[in-house]
């Protein structure tokens, strides 16, 4: 029988926070398309992971 191993965050709340600032310069800097809105929906689900708006 094997042992469960241990999970453990690969980016920490810092990683998070500049992730998500790094996406939100792409977004501004790029014209509106739907390449635009997965980063846009990339933004979004990096704010929850960090926990923030």
């Amino acid at each position: 029988m094997s042992n469960p191993t241990r999970s453990f965050s690969v980016f920490s709340e810092e990683d998070f926070k500049l992730l998500k600032e790094a996406v939100r310069h792409w977004i501004q800097t790029n014209e509106e398309s739907e390449q635009t809105s997965k980063y846009a929906n990339l933004y979004h689900r990096l704010g929850r992971a960090a926990g923030t708006p």
